[in-house]
C-alpha cells in the first residue's frame, strides 16, 4: 500500500513517521483530497497561512472533534453559515474556545490574552527554575530518569497550577486524571476521538475556585479570570469562565510535556549540539524554535470551509472539512531551503505554524517556550552527557520508539535517558 492509500485517522503506522505520509500527499499538490477520506489535506506553508487567516471563510467547529468525524448535518447551500450555527452545540468539542468563531471567540480569546503578558511569565519563571532544578537534580542523582512521565508531565502540572493558583492539595489528583485519560485526537476512537471525561472532572473543582475568587479575590490568575469583563463591559457567566479556566489548565500540558521529549531526542541523537547548548545555553532558545519546526508536537490542526471559497487555485466547496497538516507546512521546500535538514542557525525559524496562526494562534505558546527553555537549561546545567538508554529503546540507528496513537499530538509515550552528572 502508497503511503497516501493510508487512512491518516486510524492506521498507526503512520504514528512513527507521519512526515512520509504527508509528503506523499504533498506530491499530489499542497491542497489535496485523498481517495481514503472526504476531507481535503493542506501541506503546503502558503496555502496553510491562507486558510489559517482566513476566519471569514473557514470556522474552527471542528477543531477538537477533528475532520473525520461526520458533521451533524448535511451542507445544502453555498454558504453553509446559518446551518453550522444552528448544529454547533451538536459537535463535540465545540463549546471550547479552540472551536470558537466570531465574536464568541474574540470574547474569550480578549479575557486570556491579558493573562500571558511577558511581565507575568517573567515573574512565574522563578517557580519554573525552582521546579525544574528540584526535578533534575534528583534523577541526574539516580543517574537515569523516564522523561514524559516523571519529569515533563509532571513539570508543566505544577507551572500551571502555580500560575492559576490551583490548591496544593488537589493537584495530584488533577495529574493523575490527566495522565490517564485518552489523547486528543484518539487515533483508536474513529467515532468519538475527543473525550471530554477530564475536562468534566476538573469543571466540578474549577466551579468552586472560579466562585471562591469572585467572593474572596487574590493575586492571582484564577482571580483575573473570575472577575474579567466582556469587551462591552457585561460579565461572562459562571460557565464560561469555568470553561475557560478549565481549557487554559489542560490545553498545554501533553503538548509542553510532548514538545520536551521531542527536544530531548535531538538532543541525544546529536551529542555535539548537545555540548554547544550546554556550554552557550542562550542558544537553547533558538534550538527550540528548530524543534518546533522539525517535530512541534501539534501535527495538524482542523477547519470546515462555511462557504465556497478556494484555497489558492484549488475550488473549496461549502461543508469541506480541512485537515491543516502544521507539521508538513513547516516542512515545505518552498519555504525552508533543505527542509527535512537541521539547523540551529536557520533564517526566520520562528516563523514556523507549530503554534498556528492567525485568531486561533496558541495562546500559550510564551509559557511554552519558557516551560521547556528553563527544563532544558536545567538538564544541560547539571549533566555532563544525556543519552537515549539502549537498554530501553535499542542502539543508535536501530531505536525503538513508541508514539501517543494521536492524530493530533506528535509525541514520545516514553523516553528513557541515562544522565552523567557535571
Amino acid at each position: 500500500m502508497q503511503p497516501e492509500e493510508r487512512d491518516y485517522f486510524t492506521d498507526h503506522s503512520i504514528l512513527l513517521d507521519p512526515y512520509a505520509y504527508f509528503e506523499a500527499l504533498r506530491a499530489k499538490g499542497p491542497v489535496h483530497e485523498p481517495a481514503s477520506r472526504d476531507v481535503v489535506f493542506v501541506t503546503g506553508f502558503e496555502e496553510a497561512i491562507e486558510v489559517l487567516r482566513n476566519a471569514e471563510d473557514f470556522s474552527s467547529v471542528i477543531s477538537v472533534t477533528g475532520a473525520a468525524v461526520p458533521l451533524p448535518f448535511k451542507p445544502a447551500a453555498h454558504d453553509i453559515s446559518s446551518q453550522l450555527e444552528s448544529h454547533r452545540n451538536q459537535i463535540p468539542g465545540s463549546d471550547l474556545v479552540v472551536a470558537y468563531d466570531g465574536a464568541p471567540h474574540s470574547a474569550a480569546r480578549s479575557i486570556l490574552t491579558r493573562l500571558f503578558m511577558p511581565s507575568r511569565l517573567k515573574a512565574n519563571e522563578a517557580f519554573m527554575q525552582g521546579v525544574a532544578d528540584t526535578m533534575v537534580k534528583e534523577v541526574v542523582g539516580r543517574g537515569r530518569c523516564e522523561l514524559i512521565n516523571e519529569i515533563a508531565a509532571p513539570y508543566v502540572t505544577l507551572v500551571i497550577a502555580d500560575l492559576l493558583g490551583v490548591p496544593e492539595d488537589d493537584r495530584e489528583s488533577f495529574k493523575k486524571v490527566l495522565a490517564s485519560g485518552p489523547p486528543p485526537g484518539n487515533v483508536d476512537a474513529e467515532d468519538e476521538p475527543h473525550s471530554s471525561a477530564s475536562l468534566d472532572f476538573l469543571a466540578g473543582f474549577f466551579v468552586k475556585y472560579v466562585q471562591d475568587r469572585r467572593a474572596n479575590p487574590r493575586a492571582d490568575v484564577l482571580t483575573e479570570l473570575a472577575t474579567a469583563r466582556n469587551p462591552d463591559g457585561t460579565t461572562p457567566d459562571l460557565a464560561e469562565i469555568v470553561k475557560l479556566s478549565v481549557f487554559l489548565f489542560a490545553a498545554g500540558q501533553d503538548t509542553s510535556a510532548k514538545l520536551l521529549g521531542n527536544s530531548l531526542r535531538f538532543l541525544t541523537e546529536d551529542p555535539d549540539l548537545q555540548q554547544r547548548l550546554r556550554s552557550n545555553p542562550e542558544l537553547i532558545a533558538t534550538f527550540i524554535e528548530e524543534v518546533l519546526r522539525l517535530q512541534g508536537s501539534t501535527k495538524v490542526t482542523f477547519r470546515l470551509a462555511r462557504k465556497d471559497t478556494k484555497i489558492g487555485n484549488t475550488a473549496i466547496p461549502a461543508g469541506t472539512k480541512l485537515v491543516i497538516a502544521l507539521a508538513a507546512a513547516n516542512r515545505d521546500a518552498r519555504r525552508w531551503p533543505n527542509p527535512t535538514d537541521f539547523k540551529l542557525d536557520r533564517e526566520r525559524n520562528k516563523e514556523h505554524l507549530a503554534f498556528g496562526r492567525g485568531a486561533h494562534t496558541c495562546i500559550g505558546a510564551p509559557l511554552a517556550r519558557a516551560e521547556v527553555r528553563i527544563l532544558l537549561d536545567r538538564l544541560l546545567h547539571h549533566t555532563s552527557e544525556i543519552t537515549m538508554s539502549m537498554e530501553h529503546h535499542g542502539p543508535p540507528g536501530n531505536r525503538q520508539l513508541r508514539y501517543e496513537a494521536s492524530f493530533i499530538i506528535r509525541g514520545l509515550e516514553k523516553l528513557h535517558l541515562e544522565l552523567k552528572p557535571r
